[in-house]
């Protein structure tokens, strides 16, 4: 298993998938080609289906210049999120890269191994983790730490942009996309359930906050990606403002939560081109059910059941961005999936207390993994079917 530390990356949005790791991929071609002066990208898969809409060519310019053609090949039939990149110097051709962006920021290039695939873990399951700290009796957080020693001052800036990002979507207004004439919602929410003292919808505004910021291409943090990047950041922010938490027990919390984010993303899948949104909503919601559980200091096992009710009940969650924009369904996702991450916490301490838990985390990342593979590559952040067939351009 690969560091948790990736689980939470720095980045603007809209989607890590789709800006992120093109991004990484256009920066890590051009610092290894230093000497090219124009480039030829090609995006395939759900890089060339909804590309446009998440802005994808537009990072691609900022990072690599002008002189730069960008192909959209729509006509590739490949699911996932793909792109072929090629530089050039007058008479010199530089080696083509091919390269894919596998979520969350992540990225894979054939012809040149990234940090990214670096194994930090030895185990890849959650029974092995589980087996592992109760021979040396040690917590979930020391387990991480002993692997990761550098990733305490890391989660200092990460806990500190997710409070601000929510912060600053409480103080909004505006158009978010003028295309669908959607609006920023979050201050307004937030404001309704001040005066109406209701807890529920406030932590709603929270994750819609920082679901705007990301929709309007704000700094952000991955959690896994950056189209459910709204439900830990809401969670991290109502700790801390409403329940008065360290920014140090909330970093242990994303710890925990990075435990399980990590175990999807190496047993089936964080990208909604691969997964659908089972591997986005569905892993943050169960990240954020287990880090719920233990900030509310519940027992290893609670903390394990809460994460498989909260991905269990997201199986076949399809990807059907309207007009591949993370905004609809995206954001109200993020507010749904933030109050059902507090139910599967509190569900699964009380279940825990009248009969045994027979459904593992593990089984459940197996079943995503097998329902992702068979969920149709219209469903799969291509906007190609779903509720984004409702919206098509005429």
């Amino acid at each position: 298993m690969k560091a948790i530390k990736d689980i939470y990356r720095i980045g603007y949005g809209p989607s890590s998938s789709h800006t992120i790791g093109p991004m990484r991929i256009a920066m890590t071609y051009k610092e290894r080609f230093p000497a090219s002066k124009s480039y030829k990208v090609v995006l395939r898969g759900s890089l060339a289906l909804t590309g446009r809409g998440h802005k994808t060519d537009r990072i691609i310019r900022e990072c690599l210049g002008d002189d730069c053609e960008i192909v959209f090949d729509r006509n590739c039939q490949e699911v996932g999120n793909f792109m072929d990149i090629q530089g050039f110097d007058h008479e010199t051709v530089f080696p083509l890269w091919h390269a894919e962006s596998i979520g969350g920021g992540s990225i894979r290039i054939k012809e040149y191994p990234m940090a990214d695939e670096t194994e930090v873990y030895e185990h890849n399951s959650f029974n092995e983790i589980k087996d592992y700290i109760n021979r040396n009796k040690i917590s979930l957080v020391e387990y991480v730490l002993h692997h990761e020693t550098d990733l305490l001052p890391y989660l200092d800036n990460v806990v500190t942009l997710m409070i601000d990002a929510v912060k600053r979507g409480l103080s909004q207004e505006g158009i978010i996309s003028k295309r669908l004439m959607v609006t920023r919602t979050a201050k307004k929410l937030y404001e309704t359930a001040i005066e109406e003292n209701d807890e529920d919808l406030k932590k709603m505004a929270y994750a819609y906050a920082a679901s705007e910021e990301n929709a309007t291409g704000g700094m952000v943090v991955t959690a896994p990606t950056l189209g459910s990047c709204g439900i830990i950041a809401g969670i991290a922010y109502y700790y801390h403002r409403d329940r008065h938490l360290s920014k140090d027990i909330i970093k242990e919390g994303l710890i925990v939560a990075g435990i399980f984010g990590n175990l999807v993303k190496t047993n089936a899948s964080i990208a909604g081109a691969t997964g659908g949104c089972q591997a986005e909503i569905g892993t943050a919601c169960a990240m954020a059910s287990a880090m719920i559980a233990y900030m509310e200091g519940y027992s290893t096992e609670v903390i394990e059941y809460a994460a498989e009710i909260g991905i269990e009940h997201h199986l076949g969650l399809t990807c059907d961005p309207v007009f591949g924009l993370v905004i609809i369904p995206c954001i109200e996702r993020n507010a749904v999936g933030i109050l059902r991450s507090f139910d599967a916490a509190k569900l699964s301490a009380n279940l825990l207390r009248f009969k045994r838990h027979l459904v593992t985390f593990d089984m459940v990342v197996n079943s995503m993994n097998y329902t992702g593979k068979h969920i149709s590559p219209e469903l799969k952040e291509t906007s190609l079917g779903g509720l984004a067939l409702e919206f098509k351009d005429e």
